[in-house]
């Protein structure tokens, strides 16, 4: 068993059996499968299969599987293996084993904190935490477990010292190791938590930018402790439009509907945040039992200047379906195929082909792949045989996708998998193609705060 092949195998889900066909293995009773290829370098069957002896209670049994891909120094089994030790209350052994690991990596450190200061050595995890603080990673690791130490100040002082008068960053790429804006994140979680929330909410509003991941933590903080005023004002400066999503959520949680559907309905803003903003508002009255509603917001967007991408169309074929009315879905690509001279790409025949089925014209819909300018591509298999096996016809999906394996092999083994076919499945997923060589990713710190 070789680290690198592992490596790249989990990483790709390629040449192995991936955790959702684990998942349905199990589920269909083919336990022994799963036992047999966990013995031979299958990752995913291993870790399954050792957390269910654990469940059992036959521990021994379950670190012995682990045993060879652990003995690999791959970090994934070393840390799947000191969780279950630590889910048997055995986190002394899961501490030793992880710490060796810890000295090197950044994941493996951040594993090794979190253990200590789960299991009574706070400081000590708080101590080596904060020498390699410069990273992003770990920082935040920091301040996570720093909370109910007593240690919040210390930590805040090595926060602040981070923040330059008078500097912030104007790309992820300005300053390296831990930037600004993300010292006074990190300083505001830590105010908040101490009830002083004027000054995280001071400390917010002096960063570049408060949006990470579609999420604004000053929206965020503002929400939590209802100053709804505050975020309101806020949302109407902001230009992502993430406050005013995050206004209207929490209007709804509050139980105010309707004020959640007039701060969508607010003009103003790039195209984009428009239409983020239509598409927030039909999800809004789609939970509320407003489904036509919700249809006519998409459909105006649909018909709009340039808003006939297949991502709204897709959610209004979605609504159209989902609310009983597939045929008006059909009218709709009717009339957008007519618009664009009786052309229609693939990703809107798509849509096509699931309403046809919601009508009940199975047949049909597969007639129409058939004949289809891209009948012949990969893509055009999988979804003619998704819809073949969810009308249970599944041979007929397995004799679409065979001729197509290599960019099928997890949907055709899954198929297989469901007539029983397990051995035929297994050797699709381990067809192995020529990859180039990938070292593992050490992650590595080039001076361990030990």
């Amino acid at each position: 068993m070789d680290a690198a092949d592992l490596d790249y195998r989990t990483r790709t889900e390629s040449g192995c059996i991936p955790p959702r066909l684990v998942s349905r293995l199990l589920e269909l009773g083919y336990r022994e499968e799963v036992e047999f290829q966990s013995g031979r370098g299958e990752w995913f069957c291993a870790r399954e299969w050792a957390r269910l002896l654990g469940d059992q209670g036959r521990q021994a049994a379950a670190l012995e599987v682990l045993a060879p891909y652990v003995g690999t120094g791959w970090w994934p089994a070393v840390q799947a293996q000191a969780e279950l030790l630590e889910g048997w209350g055995r986190a002394v052994e899961a501490i030793a084993l992880v710490r060796p690991y810890a000295e090197a990596g950044q994941l493996a450190l951040e594993t090794y904190g979190r253990l200590l200061s789960r299991h009574g050595r706070k400081d000590e995890a708080i101590e080596l935490l904060s020498a390699g603080m410069e990273n992003r990673s770990l920082a935040t690791t920091l301040v996570d477990i720093a909370e109910g130490s007593g240690r919040d100040e210390d930590i805040a002082a090595l926060l602040a010292a981070r923040i330059p008068a008078g500097h912030r960053c104007d790309s992820p790429w300005c300053c390296r190791g831990l930037d600004p804006d993300t010292a006074i994140e990190l300083l505001a979680v830590i105010r908040e938590r101490q009830g002083r929330v004027d000054e995280a909410i001071d400390l917010l509003r002096t960063r570049r930018f408060n949006s990470v991941n579609s999420r604004d933590q000053l929206a965020d903080l503002l929400a939590r402790h209802d100053r709804i005023e505050e975020l309101r004002a806020y949302a109407a400066s902001e230009s992502l439009g993430h406050a005013t999503q995050r206004l209207a959520e929490a209007l709804e949680e509050r139980g105010d509907v309707e004020g959640a559907i007039a701060v969508y309905r607010q003009p103003g803003g790039s195209p984009a945040r428009q239409c983020h903003h239509a598409m927030l508002l039909a999800q809004l009255l789609a939970r509320h039992g407003r489904g036509d509603e919700a249809i006519g917001v998409m459909r105006a967007l649909a018909d709009s200047p340039g808003g006939a991408d297949d991502f709204i169309a897709d959610m209004l074929c979605t609504l159209y379906a989902d609310h009983g009315r597939a045929r008006d879905g059909l009218a709709y690509l009717d009339a957008l195929k007519a618009r664009r001279d009786g052309e229609e790409e693939w990703e809107f025949f798509r849509l096509r082909l699931q309403l046809l089925v919601d009508c009940g014209l199975l047949d049909e819909a597969l007639d129409q792949a058939r004949v289809h300018p891209e009948r012949d591509t990969w893509y055009t298999a999988e979804t003619i045989s998704d819809l073949l096996a969810d009308s249970g016809r599944v041979e007929e999906a397995v004799a679409v996708l065979e001729p197509h394996a290599p960019d099928n092999r997890s949907a055709l083994a899954g198929h297989l998998i469901d007539l029983g076919r397990v051995a035929d499945a297994v050797a699709v997923l381990q067809q192995r193609k020529s990859e180039p060589f990938v070292p593992v990713w050490t992650d590595t710190f080039s001076d361990p705060p030990f």
